[in-house]
């Protein structure tokens, strides 16, 4: 098995000016805001960025573009992206003006059943931490197949042009930075417990420093194979198997500590998964369009439910504080219905459009009161046979679980197409196992499912079923005004995704603020839960008192009830957006500080 070598960058610089062809171009500084024509990129590293920039130069679309993307963050940043994964693609397409969404979620094996998570020796669910790290928190992976149908939809170039970039970033390396150097010390005690992610995440069985160079030669070789072979050697041929081999029994390093569970996954798995092509969620909101991804994520119905409530206020005639107090309390009505109402719509009835409906929006709109958040802090789902009328209160049940980590980009071509992409491998590190000899972590998506029933006497849309795919947040939103593109904006962040998607639309849709400030302001994330929890700088912002005052529970999320092993930011979200200017000008903006900061870059700033 090759592993990856971990040198000083210098002297990877020297030998790759030997032995290495040149690339399109040197990676850019990581900047957040770029702003000028023929395409554009907003992305986590700059490697990817540079990716899809050279992409796009080369005069592919922005389907092509979000391959190259995508491929090279699951180089640069596979703690959160990779083969191992799935995702949500949407596309707006310049020639039909229309768009359309790409359902790339990765899917439970046909062994699966209801209570998987449930210990059979004991009747009780398996604790989160020992359900995510292992095999039987894998689900099928989409990505590949995701990629493959956006380039047979939408692409120029094939999909071995367009794993060129991030098959020369796996050979010559990276350059590891602190971000990655702390991801990687937040996963240290699980990574070591796996032979392969040790052995690739940790040299020496120790921490990667900071300006040294980080190689995969294994994933170049696992893009090189699937250049040739395409994606049947991912989907049932060679690489699949040594996919279903880990699941299976997951590779130990000597001396690990730790009994992980199997997985169910088989081959028959991987040859009858597809990537679906899905009808977007559409909302009107103060004369924009806001398209969105259909179940099984929940995130476009979610998001465009509290903007049908927010819409029966006039926010930009409110101060900030009563702004901010609407926009919490529409959250928390929409996390109430999705929690009862939301799942995977080839497996529950998803009454979406009822829940995306003006009449629902006015039923759960008159609960808004202007003076108070919701006592208690918590509210019932709303009645979706119900009248426009308010409706008495019912009884609110939890909304279960939901992974913290994910990457979001998005593109825009010389043409005007747009991608607004989401995908993940779900937990920081995901399952923390790495395919042996194949340079990628398996995902954890399978605990996204609840592992038990949550919704009281009524049916629960979000248990494990053969073949289904767990409910995702992830809310990769692209908005058209007067049918050309606006915004497309997207963000990572498990549940909180959804509310960072609507703060950013409120802050420059109805607040004025400019994209890159929409962007960088402090958020809040309200979840249908008694606190809202918010980051740093929001709890120090003079906003927070007013809210205070209306009986809003603000913190900032307390992580020392989830796994040791996996820490979280108190940052919310790390959003990324491309806005349309006129004349084919665009402003790509991204993170100044969150996660390190987003790479954004435009083919030609003038």
């Amino acid at each position: 098995m090759r592993t990856r070598h971990l040198v000083p960058a210098l002297g990877v610089l020297l030998a790759v000016g030997l032995t290495t062809a040149p690339v399109a171009g040197a990676a850019p500084a990581k900047v957040p805001v770029a702003t000028g024509y023929g395409g554009a990129v907003v992305s986590d590293t700059p490697e990817s960025t540079q990716a899809g920039i050279d992409v796009l130069r080369r005069g592919g679309t922005a389907a092509d573009a979000a391959v190259a993307v995508a491929s090279t963050l699951g180089v640069t940043d596979p703690y959160v992206a990779g083969l191992g994964g799935g995702g949500y693609f949407v596309y707006y397409d310049a020639r039909t003006h229309q768009v359309s969404t790409i359902d790339g979620r990765e899917t439970t094996p046909r062994a699966a059943t209801e209570t998987m998570f449930v210990d059979p020796a004991t009747g009780q669910a398996y604790a989160f931490p020992t359900a995510v790290t292992s095999g039987l928190s894998v689900g099928v992976p989409g990505m590949l197949a995701t990629w493959q149908r956006a380039l047979d939809r939408w692409g120029r170039f094939s999909l071995r042009d367009n794993l060129k970039p991030a098959i020369a970033v796996a050979d010559r390396g990276f350059t590891v930075d602190a971000t990655f150097r702390e991801q990687t010390r937040q996963n240290q005690g699980r990574f070591a417990q796996f032979g392969a992610t040790a052995d690739l995440f940790l040299p020496g069985g120790q921490l990667p420093v900071v300006g040294s160079t980080l190689r995969n030669p294994d994933l170049a070789d696992t893009y090189r194979q699937i250049s040739r072979e395409g994606i049947r050697a991912f989907y049932g041929g060679d690489i699949g198997r040594d996919v279903v081999s880990t699941v299976k029994e997951p590779p130990l390093a000597p001396g690990a500590t730790i009994d992980p569970l199997s997985g169910l996954m088989t081959v028959g798995d991987l040859k009858a998964y597809r990537a679906i092509d899905r009808r977007p969620t559409h909302v009107n909101y103060r004369g924009y369009d806001v398209y969105g991804m259909a179940p099984s994520s929940s995130g476009g119905i979610t998001v465009g439910e509290a903007l049908n409530i927010l819409e029966r206020y006039r926010l930009s005639d409110m101060d900030e504080v009563q702004a901010l107090h609407h926009y919490l309390e529409a959250s928390r009505l929409a996390f109430a219905d999705r929690g009862r109402y939301i799942g995977d719509s080839d497996y529950v009835d998803v009454p979406q459009q009822a829940l995306l409906s003006d009449r629902f929006a006015k039923q759960r709109a008159c609960q808004i009161d202007p003076t108070t958040a919701a006592p208690a802090g918590v509210v019932a789902p709303g009645d979706i046979n119900g009248s426009a009328h308010c409706t008495p209160p019912g009884q609110a049940t939890p909304g279960g679980n939901d992974g913290d980590h994910t990457n979001h980009f998005v593109v825009s071509d010389q043409w005007g197409n747009v991608v607004s992409y989401t995908n993940t491998i779900e937990q920081l590190g995901g399952s923390g196992i790495v395919v042996p000899g194949r340079g990628f972590l398996l995902n954890n998506e399978l605990t996204d499912f609840n592992f038990t029933p949550t919704q009281g006497s009524a049916p629960d849309p979000n248990l494990p079923a053969p073949g289904k795919r767990p409910r995702s947040s992830m809310s990769p939103t692209i908005v058209l005004q007067h049918g050309k593109p606006f915004l497309a904006v997207g963000s990572p962040g498990g549940a909180t995704i959804i509310t960072t998607v609507l703060q950013i639309l409120m802050n420059r849709i109805d607040l004025g603020m400019s994209l890159e400030d929409a962007i960088a302001a402090p958020r809040a994330s309200q979840r249908n839960a008694a606190v809202t929890q918010v980051e740093p700088a929001f709890l120090q912002s003079p906003v927070s008192a007013g809210l205070l005052a209306l009986h809003h529970q603000l913190a900032v999320r307390d992580t020392s009830a989830l796994d040791p092993n996996i820490k979280i930011s108190p940052d919310i979200g790390v959003a990324s957006g491309i806005e349309f200017v006129g004349r084919g000008k665009v402003i790509a903006a991204g993170e100044p500080v969150r996660r390190g900061g987003s790479a954004a870059a435009v083919v030609r700033s003038r």
